[in-house]
Order: C-alpha cells, then sequence, then structure tokens
C-alpha cells in the first residue's frame, strides 16, 4: 500500500513539473513565433505530448487525492458507510474494467506504432510516436493500481463502520 502510495505521490509530483516545463515551452514559442517569426513544428507537437503526459498520470493522482468528477450534491450527504460502498462500487464496476480494457487495448496500440516505427507526418516534427503512445496503457496501470488500494481501504473502512 505504501509504494503504491509513494509512486501515485510522485507522479502528481512529476506532472506537476512537466506543467512547470509545458509552460515555458509555450512561452518560448509564443515569444520566438510572434517576435522572431521563426517557429518549430516539433516543439508545437512536444507541447501537445506533454499536455498528453500531464493529463494520463494524472488521473491516477487526482483519484488518490479524491479530486475526480463527481455528483458531489448526492455523495455529500449520505453516511461515511453509504460512500465507502459507493466508492468501492465505482472502482470494482467501472474504474477497474475500463482500466484493464484500455491496458489490453493499448499495449496492442503501441507494440503496432512501434513496429512500424511511427513517427509525425508533419516535415520537422518529431519521431518515435510510440513512446507517447505508451503513456497510454503506462498511465492506466498506475490507476488500476491507485482504484486496487481504494477498494482494499475502502472495504476495511466499510466493515469497520
Amino acid at each position: 500500500m505504501k509504494i503504491i502510495d509513494k509512486s501515485i505521490r510522485y507522479l502528481g509530483y512529476f506532472s506537476a513539473f512537466i506543467v512547470t516545463v509545458l509552460v515555458l515551452l509555450v512561452v518560448y514559442d509564443a515569444t520566438a513565433r510572434y517576435l522572431f517569426s521563426t517557429g518549430s513544428i516539433a516543439l508545437q507537437e512536444l507541447e501537445w505530448h506533454l499536455f498528453d503526459a500531464i493529463i494520463l498520470f494524472g488521473i491516477a493522482y487526482t483519484l488518490r487525492e479524491n479530486a475526480h468528477v463527481r455528483v458531489d450534491i448526492f455523495y455529500a450527504s449520505y453516511s461515511e458507510k453509504n460512500k465507502a460502498l459507493i466508492n468501492i462500487i465505482s472502482s470494482l464496476f467501472f474504474i477497474l474494467p475500463f482500466s484493464i480494457l484500455i491496458i489490453y487495448i493499448g499495449i496492442d496500440f503501441v507494440h503496432l506504432s512501434f513496429i512500424q516505427n511511427e513517427a509525425s507526418s508533419n516535415p520537422g516534427g518529431l519521431e518515435y510516436r510510440y513512446l507517447v503512445k505508451a503513456l497510454l496503457p503506462i498511465s492506466f496501470v498506475f490507476l488500476t493500481l491507485q482504484a486496487l488500494r481504494d477498494t482494499v481501504v475502502n472495504f476495511n473502512e466499510w466493515k469497520s463502520l
């Protein structure tokens, strides 16, 4: 449990670091484009790839911090036991099956991209597209681990109430 908590926490810190890098890249790109009339397709693609990493790695961290979207109007009025039960059901019947499906499909998706040595279709774009595509199954592995951890914690809480 502690290793999952620590891993997801560091994943959140890594995502925050990527946000900082992304902001700096966007500022540089906009400055170069509008003040010096230069630009880079590769830099613009890198910005999109960093945005992908932020979103995908932020999913598990958001679940860890209990900051995900939920219908709080109803949830807030439930007892702690009912909240724990809803969290268990959500993890077991929604998050885990969806995550496992994404991992299963994502591995073939990445493998095909790797075999084809997929690169950007834009001249001057980035190569090795499979690296950014690999973020998809990797991020859902982290989400699966976090959902399993939450299920165990919520089950223990539900049992004790």
